[in-house]
């Protein structure tokens, strides 16, 4: 059977406070959040943001994303991003996303889609340009033990 896509539900949040394996993993899917993650950090996120949507197979849940940023007839933001450890490199990711791209053209009209990766973030880096995404700048921030890292923004076009 294949993936499966839906809206996020309260019972899947414990599950998908599982998936950052670290703080590293933690800042790229959500940098504001604190290792390790929390079912109140989560639902606050979710509650914050639009388009929380959940990847399973067989009822486990192996994905989760969201919109940080959602404008309708505008862009649509991609955000807190992350693949259960389990199901990493089984397609989960690419499902996903392109799941939250149709989201993003159906539910809000949406002239573009942005994602942005972290620069340690090499399974990111290396599938967001295999989806489409082409990158636009580049920002300084800063990991949560101080040292500089950088911030790939990335766009998709919806044509």
């Amino acid at each position: 059977m294949p993936f499966t896509h839906r809206p996020v539900r309260p019972t899947d949040i414990p599950a998908i406070c599982c998936f950052p394996q670290g703080p590293d993993e933690l800042f790229y899917m959500f940098p504001k959040a604190t290792y390790p993650l929390t079912p109140a950090q989560l639902s606050e996120a979710i509650d914050q943001r639009s388009g929380s949507t959940v990847v399973e197979k067989d009822g486990v849940i192996l994905g989760f994303a969201n919109f940080y940023k959602a404008e309708v007839g505008g862009i649509c933001a991609l955000g807190n991003v992350v693949v259960a450890p389990a199901a990493r490199g089984k397609g989960v990711a690419r499902h996903l996303v392109h799941s939250m791209i149709a989201l993003a053209r159906e539910q809000f009209m949406a002239k573009e889609v942005w994602v942005s990766c972290f620069n340690h973030n090499t399974a990111g880096l290396l599938l967001y340009p295999q989806l489409g995404f082409l990158p636009f700048g580049i920002e300084e921030r800063q990991a949560p033990d101080g040292r500089r890292v950088a911030l790939v923004q990335m766009k998709q076009l919806l044509g």
